[in-house]
């Protein structure tokens, strides 16, 4: 792909995700149909709110999934570790069970470690990584905030997920063919990993086949479940 073609993408991505940020408007999940199919709860990324994963919650909430999203996230700058221990805490409130991620970027680290070390009761059922870090991102070296430095390799607490893969073949995680927030790429070892040809950080929430993806994937049975979290 040409230079020219993939800036001019990769400048449209980050239009999209501002557009998304700064103006996204999407019903609150409690004016969603309730839906008898697995409950979803959504897990954006860094700097961002459940309404960057909207179009994602209107179809899903279509097929009949209970959407479900954590307001005490904000704008999901705490720590992936402070972050899955309230999504746990969330799930154990609500008590629901047979719970489907539905995550993006930061969200998919967040949703692994959840699953991880923060759900003994076994109430998530699989993980939809949209564009998540699961190896880190070298591009976090050229930011001095400390919301995305934690997105290097090196950090300890992302080493601590990457290094346990007993939930892996519970994760789903769908990428596009070139991310430049995430020059290594998102395929995680023993994950069902799918490649888009889409360009972009943010321009993959709202492709059609990555919605349809999402769509199949919540709806397939129940996986089975990992060891319990130590």
């Amino acid at each position: 792909m040409g230079r020219i073609r993939t800036a001019t993408m990769l400048v449209a991505d980050w239009i999209n995700g501002s557009r998304k940020f700064a103006y996204g408007r999407f019903p609150r999940p409690h004016n969603y149909p309730p839906g008898t199919a697995a409950p979803v709860l959504l897990l954006p990324g860094v700097y961002e709110t459940w309404q960057f994963l909207g179009p994602l919650a209107k179809r899903l909430s279509a097929d009949g999934h209970p959407i479900h999203v954590l307001d005490e996230l904000k704008r999901n700058v705490m720590p992936v570790a402070d972050a899955a221990a309230l999504t746990a805490r969330y799930l154990e409130q609500h008590d629901l069970r047979g719970v489907v991620l539905v995550a993006h970027s930061k969200g998919g680290l967040i949703g692994k470690h959840a699953m991880l070390f923060d759900d003994p009761d076994g109430r998530i059922d699989k993980l939809i990584a949209i564009a998540s870090p699961f190896s880190g991102s070298s591009m976090s070296r050229y930011f001095p905030n400390r919301a995305l430095r934690a997105f290097l390799p090196t950090d300890a607490t992302l080493a601590r997920i990457g290094a346990e893969a007993r939930v892996n073949s519970r994760v789903t995680s769908l990428y596009g063919a070139f991310d430049a927030h995430i020059p290594e790429g998102s395929a995680l070892e023993g994950a069902d990993n799918r490649v888009f040809p889409v360009i972009g950080h943010f321009r993959i929430l709202v492709d059609p086949a990555v919605i349809d993806a999402v769509s199949e994937i919540a709806a397939a049975p129940a996986l089975p479940a990992s060891d319990p979290a130590p």
